[in-house]
């Protein structure tokens, strides 16, 4: 099964402290910068009609790259038998003002396909296409955020052409403070 880290809540938007910087986009992930603490819900097996969730703790450092045109997110989380680690590169494109989100589980080596998209009303929201079991979906990620220090990643997998969505991977983060 393939994790992809790309997330979002449907209709919380982030409050003004962390809504995106007015301009071009590059800075909208400024205020992720730092250590959280992650609470992860992954769907055992997507797209199967299952309902059973997988609950998962740990950590993701977000770092800066390349003078803020991109950013590397580490992710470590375990529960009960299962280890993930993964890395999240997002690439800013400042020709069109978009950011890519690319992940690899450090255990497969490989990149997934990206999700692309920005900011909007202090909403992160990114779509893409992938495949799940060797069949073709569309993906898309949400961010949002209570407040400084509260944000939420849903990402959805949709199997008959966007028409309806099952979330599958819902991270919460919670800031650690200095």
């Amino acid at each position: 099964m393939r994790i992809h880290l790309l997330c979002c809540v449907l209709s919380v938007l982030v409050p003004p402290a962390v809504a995106a910087t007015p301009g071009d986009g590059q800075h909208d992930f400024d205020f992720e910068i730092g250590t959280w603490k992650t609470h992860v819900k992954l769907l055992k097996q997507p797209l199967t009609g299952s309902k059973e969730w997988i609950e998962l703790d740990g950590t993701s450092v977000v770092r800066s790259i390349a003078n803020g045109r991109a950013n590397l997110v580490e992710l470590d989380v375990a529960g009960g038998a299962l280890h993930i680690e993964g890395i999240s590169l997002r690439l800013y494109n400042p020709a069109a003002k978009q950011w890519s989100l690319n992940y690899t589980n450090l255990k497969s080596g490989t990149l997934t396909a990206p999700v692309v998209g920005g900011f909007r009303d202090g909403r992160g929201a990114f779509f893409g296409s992938d495949s799940v079991d060797g069949r073709a979906v569309f993906v898309r990620f949400f961010i949002t955020c209570a407040n400084n220090d509260t944000c939420t990643f849903e990402q959805s997998f949709s199997d008959d052409g966007g028409k309806t969505w099952e979330a599958n991977w819902i991270a919460t983060d919670t800031r650690v403070k200095d």
